[in-house]
């Protein structure tokens, strides 16, 4: 069972309370209407905070309006000439609640109206006495009071709005930066475990490596041996040939993943390779019911990558995609356009000079990625498929962390496809008049 919360008080409300009360025990005490309407400015301060919250854009208006029309009520019942009522202060209620609420001008505006409401008693006043200049001069200063307070307050508001809008800005920068932070050590620990199994993978590749090409060539000798004169024993060395070839192919891609790839990175037209990819993987689907819709921009600029190496990462994405959709087939879209790839971290760099680069965007329309496996899909050893060991996007992502791009993975929900979205940056000017620079991806 859980303790409902208790109401906590308003100190502010009480104060505000405990100081009308004091007016209402000040003469003239028996009064009926000045304790009525001191009654309905301690019911609408208490209301205050909820008709702002309810309405939010002319809620402020009605409560300084209220405050204007009950402060000219208790100064006409609280003397015999109301413009000199010892209660004309009252009018500082509006013109606070003013000053809080509202801008400068619009502060200026309601305190101008609360003067005039107080001056509109100056007219019955002049039918009976004569003021004189001392008087005249007595109502400016109070009426110059209110626009002093107005102005003090209103200006402490603002600085405040100004500070906690500061803050909360300084807040959400935080708290980006935080996860950008939290991102950045993921990747890093997620490169330290590639770097540790790459080291266990070429280990044991190469152990592995000379026994099956012990067992290769002498399955291949057996063979030719006793093709002639066992079937059975030929068909046999068959079988170990076979899956000895599988077993090499299996190597080869452990030394793949764990072997530094020696990229020559120079600016080239990436729309170039990318056909050249999906131009291999439709010949090798051949008859498959695939529908590929293209849609490239114009003018891209050039990027700085490795022909070959970026090429195989754009197979093996476009090789997933097709057997993603299998021999049902489906819709495989491609989208390649401008775009700028946001930094690291807020505030390292404006958002107008934040790099400019090129977006790749292959999409299928196949079953998609279950939304546990997203976040790890690009690590070695994690494959949606029934067959494969789960190194091709980890390559991948390799390929594209050397060309210093981004790789992510978008899904409109289960069963509604994937999307790969890549991100190459722009090769500058320099780039493109150097020569090839090599990089090792490691």
């Amino acid at each position: 069972m859980t303790e409902k919360p208790r109401p906590t008080v308003n100190w502010m409300d009480l104060l505000w309370l405990m100081f009308l009360v004091g007016l209402a025990l000040l003469p003239p005490v028996r009064e009926i209407h000045k304790q009525l309407i001191l009654l309905a400015f301690g019911l609408i301060q208490l209301a205050e905070g909820w008709l702002v919250a309810r309405l939010p854009r002319r809620g402020a208006a009605y409560l300084v309006l209220l405050k204007i029309a009950l402060a000219t009520l208790l100064i006409d019942h609280t003397g015999e000439l109301s413009i000199n009522s010892s209660y004309w202060p009252i009018y500082f209620l509006p013109v606070v609640t003013a000053a809080e609420y509202f801008g400068p001008w619009a502060t200026l505006f309601w305190t101008a109206l609360s003067s005039a409401a107080y001056c509109s008693y100056l007219y019955p006043a002049m039918q009976v006495y004569e003021i004189t200049a001392e008087g005249y001069g007595q109502l400016a200063i109070r009426v110059l009071f209110f626009f002093l307070a107005a102005m003090v307050v209103n200006r402490y508001v603002v600085e405040s709005r100004r500070q906690t809008q500061r803050y909360q800005e300084l807040a959400e920068t935080l708290a980006e930066t935080n996860r950008r932070l939290e991102q950045a050590q993921a990747e890093a620990r997620r490169s330290e475990r590639l770097a540790a199994l790459g080291q266990l993978s070429a280990g044991l590749a190469h152990e592995i490596r000379n026994p099956l090409g012990v067992i290769k060539g002498s399955a291949e000798m057996l063979s030719q041996k006793v093709a002639n004169t066992d079937p059975l024993s030929a068909e046999l060395a068959g079988y170990i040939f076979s899956e000895t070839n599988r077993l090499s192919g299996l190597v080869t891609r452990f030394l793949d993943f764990a072997r530094p790839l020696h990229a020559e990175l120079s600016p080239q037209d990436i729309m170039a390779v990318l056909g050249r990819a999906l131009d291999d993987v439709a010949k090798a689907w051949k008859g498959e019911p695939v529908r590929v819709e293209k849609e490239y921009e114009s003018s891209l600029p050039a990027v700085a990558l490795d022909e070959s190496f970026l090429e195989q990462a754009f197979v093996n994405i476009v090789q997933n995609a097709y057997d993603a959709m299998g021999t049902t087939g489906g819709v495989l879209r491609v989208n390649v356009a401008r775009s700028r790839q946001k930094p690291q971290i807020p505030g390292s760099q404006d958002k107008d000079e934040s790099p400019d680069g090129v977006e790749v965007r292959v999409a299928d329309s196949g079953p998609g990625i279950p939304v546990e496996l997203r976040e790890q899909i690009f690590n070695p050893f994690v494959t949606t498929k029934k067959t494969g060991v789960g190194l091709g996007l980890s390559i991948v992502s390799k390929i594209v962390d050397g060309h210093h791009g981004t790789i992510r993975i978008e899904s409109s929900g289960e069963g509604k496809g994937a999307c790969f979205v890549m991100f190459f940056p722009a090769a500058s000017d320099a780039e493109a008049n150097a020569e090839p620079a090599h990089m090792v991806i490691s």
